[in-house]
């Protein structure tokens, strides 16, 4: 009885652990360029960061806070990874499912910085992290290359939804 009660109990955690798992997923710089010239009403939080950047991760709660802050809003939080494509399962998946990272988080497969970076944003030198608040529909657009404070990024979020 004991053994049935031990085996059930490790199936049930296993189970919930799978649950609570975030998938990752993998896209190419125009998936994220159809959102970066999106007309809508969201307000978007671009992050790019890498798991090998301790300032990114370091910086990481600032988004599940805000995340949490503004779930109801018309907001939307996305952390693209910089992480190489070959450490995806061994790196990036296990550290997003270990932190329980909240917002969606995208692994971009386009090693050649070079092709996109001025797309994003003309002012990025390249140096992550490096995020960027944006409203088209309102007109709104904040970039930042370093770590941002969570008053600082609650201020942009704002603004992108006021406007």
């Amino acid at each position: 009885m004991k053994k049935a009660a031990i085996f059930i109990l490790i199936l049930f955690t296993k189970c919930f652990a799978g649950m609570q798992a975030q998938h990752v997923e993998i896209i190419k710089f125009d998936a994220l360029q159809q959102i970066l010239s999106s007309n809508n009403d969201t307000t978007y939080v671009i992050n790019f960061w890498a798991t090998w950047c301790k300032p990114c991760v370091h910086e990481l709660p600032v988004f599940d806070t805000a995340f949490t802050k503004y779930e109801n809003k018309p907001v939307k939080i996305i952390l693209v990874s910089l992480d190489f494509k070959r450490e995806y399962e061994t790196r990036l998946v296990k550290f997003v499912n270990e932190h329980k990272t909240l917002p969606l988080v995208v692994l971009l497969d386009e090693p050649d910085y070079n092709k996109w970076i001025d797309k994003v944003a003309k002012e990025w030198g390249g140096a992550i992290p490096a995020t960027m608040v944006f409203n088209n529909k309102n007109h709104f657009r904040y970039f930042h290359e370093d770590e941002l404070t969570f008053p600082d990024l609650c201020k942009r979020i704002d603004e992108g939804l006021k406007k």
